[in-house]
């Protein structure tokens, strides 16, 4: 059978030579600086997103504790914890499996990103066994409005759920984040690092004893639904903490909690997926580390999975399925914000790529065999293609080069800073901004934002959010993915 076109157009885009000399290290800098534009709280002085200011310096009052801090998380002034949690172990996975390719000044800046998140994760826990935090903010009251967040007024109000209501998605990301963090922190802060593996180790016991996703509880369901729901269920969530927490104590107690859940909790299903609301081909790739380094034949289940999911990339191989392209050759799932997915999977493509490398491994995919070069160039063609190597030829990191979005679906990069214009921006005024076509006052440094559809098509209005909305859970996977091309800037 001959091959057909799409996958003889879908190999010459992979094989194709990187158009453009990219500068893999100013776009590693600007993706960790990103962060610092989607601060909460109170700034330090170090801030250097100098247009930002002060924001929700009363969160948690309404529940009498303190939630100040944190990320927003995208373009909106809501913290929603579930998809923050996700972030911060992005953060940490980064900082653990590529900070041999960062600056110290590159890993220092992410560690910091990384504290902010856990600092503020570590508040969402702090009245375990009996309650955890879920989000700060009224998301619809919020997105009614368009408010930048030094002088928002719209309701921030805090969502709890009390045992034994059912948490095991939230607290088991947040278990994961406190775990992975703490494994990036043990060096650089040992007494940090040992608050958040403790932390950890009773955040996923809290998951496991309240099994359950966090949005079946009516007291929060409308609060977070329809923006964060954990459509996905929450058992892959328990597996990625156990998975975690296993690689962060080495203790058995976790790797027989994976061997005998794996199959229950569904493992072998969407294994192709990974993003906020699912991880399981995290978990997959995650635990293929200890079996490269280990032999840990109880977990071999894990590392065939993951290894269908790299076949998966390869249109040439012979497995039930595949993962698609625009013709352009970006990485394409069904649904928006494209470039959401393609920086996570792009993470793991990488990430497994340098376990196989380590191990003196190959991909095997039935009658074709790959190294893991081969896996490095899918993700340095998606690479690229953020930067601006696609039909567009336009950057979809904002700031990078001279061709970038210059009005994305952001309200704080929208609208003129507080350091400029201290009269606060009402609800009503701020949607005649929205729908202004003047560029952004604001320039988002580093932000990575949603990006063109499955034609490569690109609407680059604020008014488009699923094109023009940078996410904190965009940019989280892109670091450690940007780490390696810096030290790594001429490989094809």
């Amino acid at each position: 059978m001959k091959p057909s076109f799409f996958i003889l157009t879908v190999l010459a885009l992979l094989l194709l030579p990187t158009a453009i000399p990219h500068d893999y290290s100013e776009a590693l800098r600007k993706s960790i600086l990103f962060f610092e534009g989607q601060r909460s709280g109170r700034l330090p002085k170090q801030q250097r997103m100098t247009w930002r200011g002060d924001s929700a310096l009363n969160d948690g009052k309404n529940l009498n504790t303190d939630l100040v801090g944190g990320y927003y998380d995208a373009g909106d002034n809501i913290k929603f914890h579930f998809p923050m949690a996700f972030t911060a172990t992005m953060l940490a996975w980064s900082s653990i499996d590529f900070q041999s390719y960062m600056s110290q000044n590159d890993v220092g800046h992410n560690l910091i990103a990384l504290k902010w998140a856990t600092d503020y994760l570590l508040k969402t826990v702090s009245q375990l066994p009996n309650r955890i935090f879920v989000q700060v903010g009224e998301a619809q009251a919020d997105h009614n409005c368009w408010e930048r967040p030094e002088d928002m007024d719209t309701p921030r109000t805090a969502f709890a759920l009390d045992a034994p209501g059912p948490a095991s998605d939230l607290a088991g990301e947040i278990a994961a984040a406190l775990a992975a963090a703490s494994i990036a922190f043990k060096q650089s802060r040992p007494k940090y690092s040992e608050v958040l593996l403790d932390k950890a180790i009773k955040t996923f016991q809290y998951a496991d004893s309240h099994r359950g996703c966090y949005t079946d509880n009516p007291n929060v369901h409308n609060a977070v639904c329809p923006f964060y729901c954990s459509v996905n269920g929450y058992k892959d969530e328990l597996l990625w903490g156990a998975a975690w927490l296993r690689r962060a104590t080495g203790n058995d107690y976790y790797l027989e909690y994976l061997v005998n859940n794996r199959q229950a909790f569904g493992q072998d299903f969407n294994y192709l997926e990974f993003g906020w609301d699912n991880k399981y081909g995290g978990v997959n790739v995650l635990i293929a580390k200890e079996i490269f380094e280990k032999g840990a034949i109880a977990l071999t289940a894990y590392k065939d999975a993951a290894e269908e999911m790299m076949c998966a990339f390869f249109p040439e191989t012979s497995g039930p399925h595949h993962m698609s392209y625009t013709p352009g050759g970006l990485l394409y799932k069904p649904g928006n914000s494209q470039l959401q997915n393609m920086a996570a999977l792009s993470f793991l493509i990488l990430t497994y790529a340098d376990y196989l490398s380590k191990s003196s491994q190959q991909l095997n995919c039935g009658n074709h065999q790959f190294q893991p070069d081969s896996l490095r160039r899918i993700v340095k063609r998606q690479v690229d293609y953020i930067l601006g190597d696609n039909p567009a030829k336009l950057s979809y990191m904002v700031g990078y080069g001279d061709q970038y979005p210059r009005q994305i679906h952001h309200r704080g990069a929208s609208i003129p800073s507080i350091k400029v214009q201290r009269n606060a921006f009402g609800c009503l005024k701020g949607w005649d901004i929205f729908a202004s076509p003047n560029p952004d006052p604001n320039i988002l440094v580093g932000a990575v934002i949603g990006g063109p559809d499955v034609d490569d098509s690109f609407i680059g209005k604020r008014t488009n959010a699923s094109d023009t909305e940078p996410t904190t859970y965009i940019n989280a996977p892109l670091v450690g993915v940007f780490a390696y091309f810096k030290s790594n800037p001429n490989f094809s």
